[in-house]
């Protein structure tokens, strides 16, 4: 809240502004702060929604366990820490 205040005090609309320039501006404003909210949280809401994920990644992962134990996965469970020690201290029961 006080970054709202600090904001409306760190704006002046100028002083030969008529009552319709001045709505125009705050509304103007207004807008742009309301398009900066609702993107901030678009992206939280995303980042909340995928979380930590496998995806993109498991077929590195088991190609690694592979190259590394000579031992073949045959899938890399949802579940799996994605922190790559864990993981991979945990490959003998993929």
């Amino acid at each position: 809240m006080e970054d709202k205040k600090d904001l409306a005090d760190s704006l002046s609309i100028p002083d030969d502004a008529d009552d319709e320039e001045a709505a125009a501006i705050v509304a103007a404003i207004a807008a742009h702060v309301a398009d900066g909210e609702r993107a901030a949280a678009a992206v939280a809401a995303a980042a909340a929604q995928s979380g930590d994920s496998w995806d993109g990644e498991k077929w590195a992962f088991a190609g690694r366990v592979e190259a590394t134990s000579g031992r073949r996965l045959r899938r890399v469970p949802d579940g799996t820490p994605r922190e790559k020690w864990t993981a991979a201290a945990r490959a003998d029961r993929f």
